[in-house]
């Protein structure tokens, strides 16, 4: 996969050493510059835009977030407790599978449960109907699989064959939809307006006939609306049109694009020496810190990078073999105490960083691109490690 990062913008002129190292610094300029840009199609397209929580869960902004969406929504227990903890409006729960013992409280902390098969609701239905006689008020929705990949990554193609996520429209009866609420698509990765169109255009069809007793659509995330090339105007219509033709209320939930360019991961280099080309130890870990650089895999973009000069493999600080960031290009090989950054690091690194090896984990700071006040929300220390362990 290619880096989506626009560029440095306002990073351009931080002082990487006004953190500590390593540091995830998040700008919540361009946080409010991206939340206001999804509340516009929202509102244009009369759609609910929520925060997917999975993406970007720094809830030191969830009253920021409040200000801009409509709500958010979770991927199981824990995060639908922190959604009510923190986070303001509608939440809306997914999960590939429940668990019996968690499913009662996340039917009374959400306000849309969406169940992965029709044969999930019916082994449940005890236990949402318990729910919903004990007080719970809560829509139930059902994910579907479109049957028609677009992800440039086929490990990140929800429609792959052998798709363990969502219902395939192609098994779809009326029958199950008998005390569905609405209907959940999600099959994008990092996507403009385009491979939407594309996926609605083959999905919309198949659903002739089907829509009577269903009161909205949610069309997932995925959805790279706050890049300056997205078609958000042909969005607004898109979604528009999908809600006047069925009757039904739309909601996207972008996760990425909430966070789009809105931060980077601040690190040192440790030592340097060579082995057939310019070898550098960095306290930035792929495989802790940026697990999507091996998971995708792609190559982070690097603040100030070189166009000429010495090209430089920088290597995290754990004992795996592939621990290995990418080539670099420095005007030198970089001398122990440089700082360095990699861009667009606000989503996904965050949520997925861990402690193997026992690599520290990563600080967070925010600051203000236009005030240049800068707060450092979280540091981590050894019990972070050692507490998740017997």
């Amino acid at each position: 996969m290619e880096t989506k990062a626009a560029g440095p913008g306002a990073f351009a002129r931080f002082d990487l050493d006004r953190v500590p190292s390593p540091c995830f610094v998040v700008d919540e300029v361009a946080i409010r510059r991206n939340l206001a840009t999804l509340k516009d199609v929202g509102e244009r397209a009369g759609a609910k835009v929520l925060l997917a929580l999975k993406a970007f869960s720094m809830w030191s902004l969830a009253d920021v977030v409040g200000e801009y969406l409509d709500g958010v929504c979770a991927s199981g227990l824990w995060e639908a407790r922190l959604a009510r903890e923190h986070y303001h409006g509608h939440l809306t729960t997914y999960s590939p599978a429940y668990k019996c013992e968690d499913l009662p409280e996340i039917l009374r902390l959400s306000d849309s449960v969406i169940f992965n098969s029709p044969a999930q609701i019916a082994r449940f239905a005890d236990l949402i109907a318990a729910a919903r006689a004990d007080g719970a008020v809560f829509d139930i929705g059902l994910r579907l699989n479109p049957e028609h990949s677009e992800a440039e990554v086929a490990k990140y193609d929800p429609c792959q064959r052998g798709s363990r996520l969502g219902f395939p429209v192609s098994q779809l009866r009326p029958e199950h939809l008998e005390g569905i609420d609405g209907l959940h698509v999600h099959a994008l990765c990092e996507q403009g307006f385009e491979p939407l169109q594309r996926i609605w255009a083959s999905l919309e069809p198949r659903l002739e006939g089907l829509l009577g007793g269903v009161k909205w659509i949610n069309l997932g995330g995925g959805h790279h609306i706050t890049r300056a090339d997205y078609r958000k105007d042909d969005l607004v219509v898109l979604l528009g049109e999908i809600a006047a033709r069925h009757g039904v209320q739309v909601y996207i939930e972008p996760g990425e694009a909430i966070a789009l360019d809105a931060g980077i991961l601040v690190g040192e280099i440790l030592d340097t020496f060579e082995n057939g080309l310019p070898v550098a130890i960095t306290d930035i870990s792929a495989t802790c810190h940026m697990p999507d650089v091996i998971e995708a895999p792609y190559r982070p973009a690097m603040l100030d990078e070189r166009s000429e000069g010495v090209a430089v493999r920088i290597g995290g600080p754990s004992c795996l073999a592939g621990d290995i960031i990418g080539d670099y290009v420095f005007a030198s090989v970089p001398a122990a105490g440089t700082r360095i950054a990699f861009l667009d690091q606000a989503h996904y690194s965050m949520v997925k960083t861990n402690t193997f090896n026992g690599v520290p984990l990563p600080a967070i700071a925010l600051w203000n691109s236009n005030t240049d006040a800068l707060s450092l929300v979280r540091q981590f220390d050894y019990t972070e490690f050692r507490d998740r362990l017997s």
